[in-house]
């Protein structure tokens, strides 16, 4: 691990405390924003209120979380050849002693089970697209298409924190908290860090959905993402209660931060300040939060173009709206979970449903940041924590079937904040089983996306109970043919 520069030192009439907590906070980039948290004036003494390591392809994300484990077989990697072999047992030679789940090690057969659906070439770059996903098959020339990512986990819980938190068990900060930790933030009227939540229109119900994956973890708190409700308050308790004023709500915080700050001055404890913070911060949020969710003066080709749900709060495509919203007040990291996607049976239909959820509004996402001129400095990702097994789980039906969990290769796209257009990475088998060209471990991905927003992944780090801690653990290497 490389050494990082010396933490800015603290100006003269910070407290004793605080000095003495700078003096044991690890060195570098992350230093630098903690003692912006403390100090808003170091923070806004950066061009941007950034903190990189060297210059940025991106200044913000936008993360479209597909929970569940999309179907790489019936949406992007297209193995035609797959027909020929229908209902033929899965060849060991191919499944080897990669590890099954419960819900399939256990089944006397493996049927190969080819996609139903329809694939055609799109765009200049000819990628194969799914019948599925004709607005995303629309703007395919603008997508950097990983087809060869992959993961240990194979359970949804510890593969979407492990893609979340680079770690399988939780108590780790998320991606965006350390986003928010190391690169601080330019609007301080909104958090850094902001998640939103749609539940897709598929029959199974879906699985939980855990406020720790947008958590700190060991980070100080004000990094965890404020997740937006879409019924009313959009935060919890941003609203004054009833007979409390603004001018009242304002005497109030200067009372309890003025308790804070006598805490502060006795306690070695970045807690203290960081409530400090989050007060006012939810202060400023109950002007700049109503703003933000008053769409009367987006147009009607706006609303059509993301399609017919998204003047339905609370929707994918309300959400997604609402994220170019965030984009354009340059929110630093905006993560969208959209949930829905295991199908383990009823694929077909179960699978038609969720892509009708997102094709259009993630098109239209993409589409927008590029009429608005954002897309260049904003990276957006799709893709959920693991992809789809080639063999049915249970029985292989005429029309149905569904598929077990696969973490040896799945797919994503990103687009725009510097990654390749119109490019496709990584192959896989004629089973799409294993990867047989250019693998990219999440890992990998993770240490790349920081790569885009200027940040070195092996110095992004904090020191917690004896030891350095980084968003990559101890592995990641940057998949630089990815980038433009």
């Amino acid at each position: 691990m490389s050494p990082a520069a010396p933490a800015h030192p603290p100006p003269a009439d910070l407290q004793l405390s605080r000095r003495q907590f700078f003096g044991r906070t690890s060195a570098g980039i992350g230093g630098a924003a903690l003692a912006s948290l403390l100090n808003p004036i170091l923070l806004r003494a950066a061009p941007g209120g950034t903190a990189t390591h060297f210059a940025p392809r991106a200044k913000r994300v936008i993360y479209l979380f597909m929970h569940g484990g999309p179907s790489q077989l019936d949406l992007f990697d297209h193995k035609p050849d797959l027909a020929a072999r229908r209902g033929e047992e899965l060849p060991d030679s191919v499944r080897g002693t990669q590890r099954l789940t419960g819900m399939t090690s256990g089944q006397k057969n493996f049927p190969v089970t080819p996609s139903i659906f329809r694939f055609a070439r799109h765009g200049r770059s000819g990628m194969w697209v799914s019948e599925l996903l004709p607005h995303t098959a629309g703007i395919v020339d603008e997508l950097c298409v990983i087809r060869s990512l992959h993961t240990e986990a194979i359970n949804h819980d510890p593969a979407v924190t492990m893609l979340q938190t680079g770690h399988q068990q939780p108590g780790r900060p998320s991606f965006g908290a350390w986003t928010s930790y190391g690169l601080g933030s330019v609007n301080r009227d909104l958090p850094s860090f902001v998640v939103l939540t749609s539940r897709g229109s598929a029959a199974r119900p879906a699985d939980p959905l855990y406020a720790r994956l947008w958590g700190s973890g060991f980070l100080p708190s004000n990094h965890q993402g404020v997740s937006f409700r879409s019924g009313g308050d959009p935060v919890l308790y941003l609203s004054n209660p009833a007979g409390l004023g603004a001018a009242a709500r304002r005497d109030q915080l200067d009372a309890v931060a003025a308790l804070n700050r006598r805490a502060a001055a006795r306690e070695i404890d970045p807690e203290i300040e960081t409530r400090i913070s989050q007060y006012e911060m939810a202060y400023r949020m109950q002007t700049s939060v109503p703003g933000l969710l008053d769409l009367s003066g987006e147009t009607a080709a706006t609303f059509d173009a993301y399609g017919p749900q998204a003047r339905v709060p609370g929707t994918f495509a309300a959400n997604c709206l609402l994220a170019r919203r965030l984009a354009e007040r340059d929110v630093r990291f905006i993560q969208l979970y959209h949930r829905g996607w295991d199908q383990h049976y009823n694929l077909p239909s179960d699978l038609r449903l969720q892509c009708a959820d997102i094709d259009q509004p993630a098109a239209a996402l993409v589409r927008d940041l590029r009429q608005r001129g954002l897309l260049d400095d904003t990276l957006v990702i799709w893709g959920g924590e693991f992809g789809r097994t080639t063999y049915s789980q249970g029985k292989l039906e005429a029309a149905n079937y569904g598929r077990d969990h696969h973490g040896r290769c799945f797919t994503m796209w990103l687009a725009g904040g510097g990654v390749r257009p119109g490019h496709l990475h990584g192959e896989t088998d004629d089973f799409c089983y294993n990867i047989t060209r250019d693998p990219v471990h999440v890992h990998d991905l993770n240490a790349t996306l920081l790569h885009l927003l200027g940040v070195d992944h092996t110095r992004l780090t904090f020191r917690f109970q004896g030891r350095d801690y980084r968003l990559t653990d101890v592995h990641g290497e940057v998949v630089k043919p990815i980038l433009s």
